[in-house]
């Protein structure tokens, strides 16, 4: 008869790359948390592999460090967003604004890098540039609107309710959490871009 043995099978290679990808994934969601609540030089990297369940030298192993982790965070938005890069202007800004409301921690991330300033970034000019284009191509606003105020104007206006959280609570009479807010404020917007996008040319604006 065969001795028992206690070893283990060893994991098929499909499983030990699904083990990664769920590790990296803690990982990132734990990360997130941390920066989002600390900032990007107080954020601690065992604080985040302790929320994640897993030994901080696998922050290493995956990402490089402290300054990979954060930048693998960006990049899976900047990549996110790419993947909507084409749709219209109110279909864009209701997707940012869902984002925004059901997921607080990276409208506290973009604060933290306003404040603080000492964030690694891995969005890149060219990115920048790219985006104001594609913005100019699709005639997405009037022409005689300038497409990096728009952008900028926009980005305030999803970013708003959470930043200003509680005056939002009391002009509307629900939180933002609430989804008669987030179907309110989301069709005023709509409507706001209806608008600019018909507006005609105004004398003294900047194309």
């Amino acid at each position: 008869m065969e001795p028992k043995t206690n070893r283990q099978r060893a994991p098929e290679p499909a499983e030990r790359v699904r083990d990664a990808e769920r590790t990296k994934a803690k990982l990132l969601d734990a990360a997130l948390t941390e920066f989002a609540a600390n900032g990007y030089r107080g954020a601690r990297v065992s604080a985040i592999a302790e929320c994640a369940g897993v030994n901080k030298q696998l922050i290493s192993y995956y990402f490089g460090g402290k300054e990979g982790l954060y930048r693998a965070i960006q990049r899976e938005w900047l990549d996110r967003e790419q993947e909507r890069a084409d749709l219209p202007p109110d279909e864009l800004v209701r997707w940012y604004l869902h984002q925004n409301l059901s997921d607080l921690r990276v409208v506290r991330l973009v604060l933290w890098e306003a404040l603080a300033d000492d964030a690694p970034s891995e969005e890149t000019q060219e990115d920048i540039e790219a985006d104001q284009e594609r913005m100019r191509e699709r005639r997405d606003f009037a022409e005689d609107l300038d497409t990096a105020a728009m952008q900028l104007a926009l980005m305030g206006m999803v970013f708003a309710p959470a930043v200003f959280r509680d005056t939002a609570r009391r002009l509307f009479g629900v939180d933002i959490d609430d989804p008669e807010f987030e179907t309110r404020y989301g069709d005023t917007l709509s409507r706001i871009l209806a608008r600019l996008a018909a507006a005609p040319p105004t004398e003294g604006n900047h194309p």
